[in-house]
């Protein structure tokens, strides 16, 4: 490695692991928040330090490429400021031998990239999930969060305003343990309690409704006691579309290629059920390219931050940040749109999410090309 070129990268490192720091510092205060309340509800070390290894590399989709992003705008624009590159042209030195080793730094980046997405994120979601099971049989829903509908349990759904310890405020229970009927309880508080594998409310202002499969109207009570039976007996947990690994999410592709091929044969193309199927489809390809171009997002960035970072003359702090914000803002908001679509098989959302990546090679060449 020459001189210059050690400079030039030396130079991007130490931007990019500052940016990186600063920018993983900030995606995770949320997250070191929620460990920080789990440790004071008495959760467990031991669960804590799972639910930790689980989250924390999934901050790596985002704070990787934005660094690298930032990093390549601010170098490359302060020494386009300082007239570095007028130089380094005067010199004879090409610009390409100057701009490689962040290039291959940010392929190797992509290649770390596609492992994250596609074997750490989505395990991520399969442990955390199932975590939930394991972590309320040992401390009572300590970790579950107030203010949004919970159904990680396989016969009840609930929701609560706010929590006290083993306190529920403001509690709606969706009870599905009878096979014969739906019970919807409320209560302004509830104390709960576990008894092996049911699940014992003592409500306070409460409502029942209906009583039982018998009794079929609405009870009301000041306090009472509400048994929920064998709510967490099952705690094997089904996968969901993002749980699903490399080769398990090309196996689930394959057999509903077969599944549309099948239904298409016996039931026509315009059934229902063929329909349902492509959607869900859909939904797979769609989450598997997602992976593979918020990936992408660590070469692009490099690719196109380099030369915008040369275009810029002046207040290259400022006009970095900037140049930064609107390039990220704009590749994500084309794949979180395309996640919006993802049933819409008949426009290939699945495709259309690559769009970002397109945009930025042809703009990374044209850009590239005019400061050679």
């Amino acid at each position: 490695m020459k001189t210059i070129e050690k400079y030039v990268f030396g130079s991007f490192m130490s931007s990019f692991v500052l940016a990186f720091l600063v920018l993983s510092f900030v995606l995770t205060i949320g997250l070191l928040v929620q460990i920080v309340g789990y440790i004071m509800d008495g959760v467990p070390m031991s669960l804590v330090g799972e639910f930790c290894a689980v989250s924390l590399p999934e901050t790596l989709q985002w704070s990787m490429p934005l660094a690298l992003l930032v990093s390549s705008i601010l170098v490359f624009s302060r020494m386009s400021a300082d007239s570095e590159i007028a130089a380094m042209r005067a010199c004879g030195i090409n610009l390409i031998s100057v701009m490689k080793y962040p290039i291959l730094f940010g392929v190797l980046c992509t290649a770390l990239g596609f492992f994250v997405n596609n074997e750490v994120v989505p395990r991520g979601h399969e442990v955390r999930r199932t975590l939930k099971t394991k972590v309320s049989v040992k401390t009572g829903l300590s970790v579950l969060e107030p203010g949004r509908v919970i159904d990680d349990f396989p016969k009840l759904k609930l929701y609560f305003a706010r929590k006290e310890g083993n306190w529920l405020y403001d509690l709606v229970v969706i009870d599905y343990s009878s096979d014969n009927v739906e019970r919807m309880i409320t209560a302004d508080k509830a104390l709960v309690t576990q008894m092996n594998t049911d699940i014992n409310l003592e409500l306070y202002h409460m409502t029942v409704d209906p009583v039982d499969e018998k009794h079929r109207t609405i009870a009301r009570a000041n306090r009472f006691v509400y048994t929920l039976k064998d709510v967490i007996k099952n705690s094997r947990y089904t996968k969901r579309v993002k749980d699903f690994r490399t080769v398990e999410m090309l196996a689930k592709i394959k057999e509903l290629k077969a599944t549309i091929a099948h239904g298409e044969k016996l039931f026509g193309k315009d059934d229902p059920r063929v329909d349902i199927a492509r959607k869900e489809l859909s939904s797979h390809r769609v989450e598997f390219s997602k992976r593979f171009v918020f990936a992408m997002a660590s070469i692009c960035f490099v690719l196109i931050g380099i030369p915008l970072g040369i275009r810029s003359q002046r207040k290259e702090s400022s006009i970095g940040m900037a140049i930064s914000l609107a390039v990220s803002l704009g590749y994500y908001v084309v794949v979180i749109l395309m996640l919006s679509c993802e049933e819409m098989y008949l426009i290939f959302p699945h495709v259309l999410i690559w769009l970002p990546v397109l945009v930025c090679f042809v703009l990374a060449t044209m850009f590239t090309r005019k400061h050679l």
